[in-house]
C-alpha cells in the first residue's frame, strides 16, 4: 500500500532532493506527486523566502557543502516555478496536475478493463464519497486527485504529531491500494511508450 510505503521525508544521506524526487517519479508515480505536494508546502512554510529556505531547510541536511548547493538550487528551481505558475498561496504545479490527470485517465481505462482495479475502487469509493459530501460543494477535483489529497492529508497529519482517527488510515488505506496500482500502470505504459 502507498501509505506504508512512504519513507521518513528527511534526507539522511547525500542523495539531493532532486534525485530523491528522481528516484520516486521513475518509481512510483503517486509518491513522487505527495512528496512533490510537501515540498511546496514546505516552501511555502517560508513564504517562499529564498534566504530562510537555505537556512532553515538546506542548511540542517548533513550533507557536504557541494551537496548543499546542489539541494538549494533545486528548491530555487521549485520556488521559480510556483511564482510563474501563481502557486505560492495554495495549488499545486502544472506539471503535478497533469500527472494526476494521467492517472486519472488510467482510472477510468481500468475501472473498465480491470476487475481486480474496479473491487479495490469500490472499497475506496464510499471514501470518495464521503470527502465530497464533506467538501460541501467545494471542488476536489477528479476521484484520484482526492486520493491524493486523502493519503497527503494523513501523511501530514503524522509529520505534525496530529492524532489520526480510524477512519482516515482507513480511507488513506483504500487510497493507497488505489494509488499503488495506478502508479504500477503509470510505470508499465510509460515503459511500453519508450519501448
Amino acid at each position: 500500500m502507498v501509505t506504508e510505503n512512504f519513507p521518513n521525508f528527511v534526507l539522511s544521506n547525500s542523495s539531493s532532493m532532486q534525485s530523491v524526487a528522481e528516484n520516486k517519479k521513475s518509481n512510483n508515480i503517486a509518491e513522487y506527486i505527495i512528496y512533490m505536494y510537501q515540498m511546496e508546502d514546505l516552501i511555502r512554510s517560508y513564504q517562499g523566502n529564498p534566504e530562510e529556505i537555505k537556512s532553515f531547510v538546506v542548511e540542517k541536511y548533513p550533507v557536504s557543502e557541494e551537496e548543499k548547493s546542489k539541494i538549494t538550487a533545486w528548491y530555487m528551481e521549485l520556488l521559480e516555478k510556483m511564482k510563474i505558475q501563481n502557486i505560492l498561496e495554495k495549488g499545486h504545479l502544472e506539471e503535478l496536475n497533469n500527472l494526476a490527470y494521467e492517472l486519472a485517465q488510467i482510472h477510468w481505462k481500468l475501472l473498465k478493463t480491470d476487475p481486480a482495479y474496479f473491487e479495490a475502487y469500490g472499497k475506496a469509493k464510499p471514501f470518495i464519497l464521503d470527502a465530497v459530501i464533506q467538501a460541501e460543494g467545494q471542488d476536489l477535483g477528479n476521484e484520484i486527485q482526492i486520493c491524493l489529497n486523502g493519503v497527503y492529508g494523513l501523511l501530514l497529519c503524522r509529520l505534525l504529531g496530529k492524532k489520526v482517527s480510524d477512519e482516515q488510515l482507513k480511507s488513506a488505506d483504500a487510497y493507497g491500494d488505489i494509488l499503488s496500482m495506478l502508479s504500477y500502470h503509470y510505470k508499465v505504459k510509460n515503459a511500453i511508450s519508450k519501448n
